[in-house]
């Protein structure tokens, strides 16, 4: 059987054992950080009565298609190691920008970029629907990412089949294994969304890939009925009234058994950006996604089946048929919940937007700070353009991501922060060394330094790291986050 799947159950059987270890490894480095003894002069860090500003929150993240190799990888059939290779690219492109959040394709289609007993290996990897690309491009996305501190929000597909008819399934595939639960639409092929089955399928996916791997989110896309295609007709027999109910139900009980298992990990959807043509008063759109695609997004967000909506608003600030600022000032209007728009970064200089400029993103950006009484957030699409510095956009947003930043916190799922990590700091040359412990309630630390009258925030790590060196800071405070986003109050230590 595939190794790494092998390599996942073992390490949740020693996980106990190896995270006593790591415990002690720490106590030992914090307990050797409070001598100050080397051949470097040291000065230790004391606590001071001095308060930091509070962390900066947003939520920076990036969509990673891998469907007809979009964004990852670059090719069908690339090496085991190629792919890897890439994907840490994309992820240091990431932390280089001061971005926390990776949008990861692991279900184009009824398949999987991950070792599954449910569905076959994505043909986006080897180019065979079914064939292992030698590794779990999931498991290896999620560690190296969270070495990096960025999240990695799992996105699926519920309901699409196969987007073409030219791509070959392999025997295990639903297209050839359970070809009643599909329907032909045009060049796609579309498992029924009406059929409980069909549901239960794709429910049965997600909720396998909450269980066995550290996904920090489950994300859907806009996909759950086909888009009209000219005339065609979804030919299932059901009014739209009756699709959306349908919809309604599976988009409910996801967000209810994702919580069951891992009650941390965030439910987004991301939607098309326009709820129905008309609304707000002045917009136009050529597609009705609350009559024609079943998604009734509004009715998800007012009700609280999400944890965050990412409403596709891949529109201009400027015109006023579809104005960036108006949709997105109605979509938060609509629910409590975060509402962190997709940005059509991909745009700029395309053939889609000639004459979109980088500067377009930026100014986007600067209004989901300003817009509504809601936390801050938005996804580009995608990542590839910020690899490729898209007309710039990747210099500009060197700019506007001026430190790092946590992601907003889950107050409706719980408000109980961690405990406080022990802190020790020494003075070392130009270099400030810090070293903490934090107990079993931490995932990440956030370490802010302050330099002359300036605090900032400098880096957000994993909680299991056992400390980081810092050019020289007067000041610097350290901070534990849960895996809700709720943070300790500050450990602050000073120079005498």
């Amino acid at each position: 059987m595939f190794q790494g799947f092998h390599s996942h159950r073992r390490s949740q059987s020693t996980s106990a054992i190896d995270l006593s270890r790591l415990r002690l490894v720490r106590l030992l480095a914090f307990l050797a950080s409070l001598s100050i003894v080397g051949h470097v002069a040291a000065q230790a860090y004391v606590p001071v009565n001095e308060k930091p500003p509070a962390l900066a929150r947003e939520f920076r993240g990036a969509w990673l298609a891998c469907i007809y190799n979009l964004d990852w990888p670059s090719a069908k059939g690339l090496s085991a190691v190629s792919q890897q290779t890439e994907l840490r690219a994309i992820l240091d492109k990431l932390v280089a920008l001061k971005m926390n959040a990776l949008i990861f394709q692991v279900r184009p289609h009824g398949d999987a970029l991950y070792a599954s007993a449910l569905e076959p290996w994505s043909p986006w990897l080897t180019g065979i629907m079914g064939r292992s690309p030698g590794y779990d491009p999931l498991a290896f996305c999620i560690r190296e990412a969270h070495a990096r501190g960025i999240e990695v929000h799992a996105w699926f597909n519920p309901f699409r089949a196969l987007p073409n008819k030219t791509l070959t399934a392999s025997a295990d595939h639903i297209t050839r294994a359970a070809p009643q639960l599909t329907k032909l639409y045009g060049t796609v092929t579309w498992c029924d969304p009406a059929l409980a089955e069909t549901r239960g399928r794709a429910l049965r996916a997600i909720l396998d890939v909450v269980r066995r791997y550290d996904v920090d989110g489950v994300h859907l896309d806009d996909y759950f009925y086909p888009y009209p295609t000219g005339h065609l007709e979804f030919a299932d027999g059901k009014s739209p009234a009756q699709r959306r109910a349908c919809i309604d139900g599976f988009v409910s009980n996801l967000y209810t058994a994702v919580k069951q298992q891992k009650p941390w990990v965030r439910v987004g959807i991301s939607p098309f950006g326009i709820w129905r043509p008309g609304v707000p008063a002045g917009t136009e759109a050529s597609l009705d996604a609350y009559e024609q695609l079943a998604c009734d997004a509004r009715k998800w967000l007012k009700n609280g089946w999400v944890d965050y909506l990412a409403p596709q608003l891949y529109w201009r600030i400027s015109p006023q048929k579809q104005s960036f600022p108006a949709l997105l000032t109605w979509w938060r209007q609509q629910g409590t919940r975060p509402v962190w728009p997709g940005i059509a970064t991909e745009r700029i200089s395309s053939s889609e937007d000639p004459g979109r400029p980088a500067s377009e993103i930026i100014r986007q950006i600067e209004l989901t700070r300003k817009i509504g009484n809601n936390s801050n957030g938005h996804l580009h699409w995608s990542v590839k353009s910020l690899v490729r510095n898209r007309g710039g956009i990747a210099t500009l947003l060197a700019r506007t991501y001026t430190q790092p930043c946590a992601i907003p916190a889950m107050p409706w799922l719980s408000t109980q922060a961690p405990a406080a990590p022990g802190v020790s700091a020494t003075l070392r040359g130009s270099n400030t060394v810090i070293h903490w412990i934090a107990d079993g309630s931490a995932a990440k630390i956030a370490v802010q330094a302050r330099v002359g009258s300036t605090w900032r925030t400098v880096k957000i790590v994993p909680a299991s790291a056992d400390g980081l060196t810092l050019t020289r800071a007067e000041a610097i405070a350290v901070s534990a986050l849960d895996r809700f986003g709720n943070a300790s109050p500050p450990k602050t230590l000073g120079l005498k």
